[in-house]
C-alpha cells in the first residue's frame, strides 16, 4: 500500500472537512468557494465527480496533474474509496484522451465510458474515467452532473443533495497535499495569454501581484490606455478593476489575460460582469506552454482574505493574526478561519508583513529572507502562535520557541 492510500485510508470522516479548512483550500478555479463546505457534508455522498474538462482553450493545469502526477492522484483515489466514496468518476474530453490521459487510465485501472455511453451505470463502483464529446459547456457543473451522472439538478440545489462532490483536478492535488503532507495552499498554477509576446504556464505563490506575471510572459511594460487586465479564460472571465500591481493572485486565479477595451466591452455578458472573447482570436491555434515553465519568485506578495468577492455576505474573510513588523516563514498561518463558511491563510513567501488591511496580509522579502535561515535570530520566546488541534479543529494561540507542525498538535481539552 502506498503512503498516500495509507495516510487517507487512516483519515476519519469529520477529520476531511477540519483538515481541508485549516489547510485553507479553496476551489483551484471557478469560484474558488472554500473546499471543506463541500467535505462538511461528506456523510451524505458517496460519489466524488472529477471535473478534468478544462474547457478553456488554453488552460493545461488539469491535463499536466492527470498524466505527470498519475500515480499519485491514483493513490488519492484508492485511500478515497476506502475511506470516503464507492465510487469516484473523472469526466474528461474524449478529444484529450491519447495526449493526456492514457497514465492516468492505467494507474487506476479505470473502467472506461465513452461519450456515447453515458451516463455512466449508477451501480459502478471503483474508479471511472467517463469521456466527454468536446463542448465547453460540458466544463459548467450542473451540465457535467448531467450529461455524466444523468443528474439534473433544480433550483439551488448542490451536488451534494445527490449524493455528489465536484472538485477539479488541482484543487485534488491541494487535498492530496493537505491530507499526506499536512501542507497548506500556499501556491497555484496560472497561465497568462491575450495581448502578451508569449503564452505561460507558470506556478505562482498565492498573492503574487499580476505585474509579475505580465513580465514573465513579456509585457514588462505598463498597459496602454486602451487595455485592461482579465481574471479567467477567455470563455468566462472578469475585469480586475485595480492596477495590476494592486492585484494578487488569488487561490481560484487559472489566468490572466491582457486584452483591447473594445473587445472586452463588445463581449460583455448580462449584468453579472461576465466577460465571454472565445470568438475574438484563435486561442487554439496559438502556440501554448503545456507545462509549468517557471516558478516565480515575487519580491511581494499580496494575500487576499476572501477568495471570491463575489460571496461577500456568504463566506467570511479570514482573520489577520499578524502584524506589520512580524516576521514570517512560508506555510506559516497569517490568517485564522473567521466565523460561519471561512478558511485559513498562511505566508506563500518568507518575509516581513508589511500591511494588514480588511481584506489582505502584504509581505515583502528582506534582505535576511532573500539570504536564507543561516545565521537567523532566536525564535521571539514571548511570539504566539496559533495551532488547530487535530482532534476538535479549533485554532487556539498556544506559546512556544517555534512554530508547531499543524497536524501534530492536540488542545489541552482534547488531551
Amino acid at each position: 500500500m502506498s503512503v498516500t492510500r495509507e495516510k487517507v485510508s487512516a483519515v476519519e470522516p469529520p477529520a476531511f472537512a477540519v483538515t481541508l479548512r485549516n489547510a485553507g483550500l479553496a476551489g483551484a478555479g471557478g469560484a474558488g468557494f472554500p473546499t471543506y463546505a463541500k467535505w462538511d457534508r461528506l456523510e451524505e455522498v458517496d460519489s466524488l465527480l472529477v471535473n478534468h474538462q478544462e474547457s478553456e482553450p488554453n488552460y493545461y493545469m488539469d491535463k499536466w496533474l492527470g498524466r505527470e502526477r498519475a500515480d499519485e492522484l491514483a493513490a488519492l483515489f484508492d485511500g478515497l474509496l476506502d475511506r470516503a466514496f464507492d465510487r469516484i468518476v473523472v469526466a474528461a474530453k474524449r478529444t484529450d484522451r491519447e495526449a493526456w490521459l492514457g497514465d492516468l487510465e492505467a494507474a487506476t485501472e479505470a473502467t472506461v465510458y465513452e461519450p456515447g455511453d453515458l451516463p455512466i451505470d449508477g451501480t459502478e463502483t471503483g474508479v471511472v474515467i467517463a469521456y466527454t464529446a468536446d463542448k465547453y459547456e460540458f466544463g459548467m457543473e450542473t451540465v457535467l452532473m448531467r450529461i455524466v451522472a444523468g443528474v439534473v439538478m433544480a433550483g439551488d440545489e448542490l451536488p451534494m443533495d445527490h449524493g455528489w462532490i465536484v472538485q477539479n483536478t488541482e484543487t485534488l492535488a491541494n487535498v492530496a497535499r493537505a491530507l499526506v503532507d499536512g501542507e497548506p495552499m500556499t501556491e497555484k498554477f496560472v497561465h497568462v495569454d491575450g495581448r502578451v509576446p508569449t503564452h505561460r504556464f507558470l506556478r505562482v505563490p498565492v498573492g503574487t501581484p499580476a505585474t509579475d506575471l505580465l513580465e514573465a510572459a513579456g509585457r514588462a511594460d505598463e498597459l496602454g490606455a486602451n487595455e485592461v487586465v482579465l481574471d479567467g479564460g477567455p470563455g468566462w472571465c472578469f475585469e480586475i478593476e485595480r492596477p495590476p500591481d494592486e492585484f494578487g493572485v488569488r487561490k481560484r486565479t487559472n489566468c490572466l489575460l491582457v486584452m483591447a477595451d473594445s473587445v472586452v466591452e463588445e463581449n460583455r455578458l448580462g449584468s453579472g460582469g461576465r466577460i465571454n472573447v472565445l470568438a475574438s482570436a484563435a486561442w487554439s491555434e496559438s502556440s501554448h506552454e503545456t507545462a509549468p515553465t517557471a516558478r516565480l519568485e515575487p519580491e511581494r506578495v499580496v494575500v487576499p482574505l476572501l477568495t471570491n468577492p463575489a460571496f461577500e455576505g456568504v463566506v467570511t474573510p479570514s482573520e489577520p493574526i499578524v502584524r506589520a513588523g512580524d516576521e514570517v516563514e512560508p506555510g506559516e498561518l497569517i490568517a485564522r478561519p473567521g466565523d460561519g463558511i471561512s478558511t485559513a491563510q498562511h505566508a506563500p513567501i518568507d518575509g516581513t508583513v508589511t500591511g494588514v488591511a480588511d481584506r489582505s496580509v502584504t509581505i515583502e522579502r528582506d534582505e535576511a529572507s532573500a539570504a536564507g535561515t543561516a545565521g537567523a535570530e532566536p525564535a521571539d520566546p514571548h511570539r504566539i502562535y496559533w495551532s488547530w488541534c487535530r482532534e476538535c479543529g479549533r485554532y487556539l494561540p498556544e506559546p512556544q520557541l517555534e512554530a508547531v507542525s499543524p497536524t501534530e498538535f492536540v488542545c489541552s481539552q482534547c488531551r
